[in-house]
C-alpha cells in the first residue's frame, strides 16, 4: 500500500501504518462494478486509491437514482464506513464511475484503530461532518434552485471551457429526465451562455 495517497496515515504511528498495511486487500475493479447494494451491509471499507465511485440513491421502481457525491483517489465513502463500523445498511449504492484500485480494511481493523488513536478517531468523525454538509447542500439545490443555475453549476464545476458529456449524464446527476436538460441546455444556448455539440458542450 503506498500510504501517502491517504492523507490520514499521517495521524498513525509507525507501528499502527504496519497494522493497517498487513490487513489490508489491494482489489481492483472495471468501470461500472458494483462495490455495494443499497441495504447492504459492509464488511469492508475500501480506501480508493485510483479512479472515482459514484454513490446513488434509488427508488423502488429503480430509476432516476440521485447522486449523492463522488468519491475520488485518496478519499473513502462515509456512508460505506459509517455501515461498516456500525454494522447497519446502507442508504445507498456503489458503483464504479471509472475503473478503480484500492485497498479493503476489515471494519473491525478501523475500529481498533479508531481506538488505539485518537487524532485517527476524530479524522472519521470528521468525515461524517463533510459529507453530511455537502448532502444538506444536495437536498436545498433539489428543492430551491432553478435547473437553469444548477446545470451552468455543475458545468462550471468541472473547471474546464470544454466539457464531454451528455444531457443523460446531466439528468442522471440532477435526478431529472434527459428531455427536461435538452430543453434547458438550449435555452442557455439561445442566451449565450453556453454552446452545444454532439457529445460536449462548451462554455460561453
Amino acid at each position: 500500500m503506498n500510504t501517502k495517497k491517504f492523507r490520514f496515515t499521517e495521524l498513525l504511528t509507525p507501528s499502527e501504518i504496519e497494522f493497517l498495511v498487513d490487513n489490508s486487500l489491494p482489489v481492483s475493479l472495471q468501470k461500472g462494478a458494483v462495490l455495494f447494494y443499497q441495504d447492504d451491509i459492509c464488511k469492508d471499507i475500501l480506501l480508493l486509491s485510483s479512479g472515482e465511485v459514484g454513490l446513488c440513491i434509488y427508488n423502488d421502481e429503480n430509476i432516476d437514482p440521485i447522486e449523492l457525491y463522488v468519491i475520488s483517489s485518496g478519499e473513502q465513502c462515509i456512508i460505506n464506513t459509517a455501515s461498516a463500523i456500525s454494522q447497519t445498511k446502507v442508504i445507498a449504492t456503489a458503483i464504479a464511475s471509472t475503473d478503480i484500485s484500492g485497498y479493503l480494511v476489515s471494519y473491525k481493523i478501523v475500529k481498533n484503530l479508531m481506538k488505539k488513536n485518537e487524532k485517527y478517531q476524530d479524522f472519521i468523525f470528521g468525515l461524517f461532518s463533510i459529507k453530511f454538509n455537502s448532502l444538506t447542500t444536495l437536498i436545498e439545490d433539489i428543492k430551491y434552485k432553478k435547473l437553469d443555475a444548477r446545470i451552468l453549476a455543475y458545468l462550471i464545476a468541472k473547471n474546464s471551457s470544454t466539457i464531454t458529456t451528455t444531457h443523460e449524464q446531466i439528468a442522471k446527476h440532477l435526478n431529472t429526465s434527459r428531455v427536461v436538460i435538452s430543453r434547458v441546455l438550449k435555452e442557455l444556448e439561445n442566451k449565450n451562455k453556453l454552446k452545444l455539440y454532439r457529445g460536449k458542450i462548451e462554455l460561453v
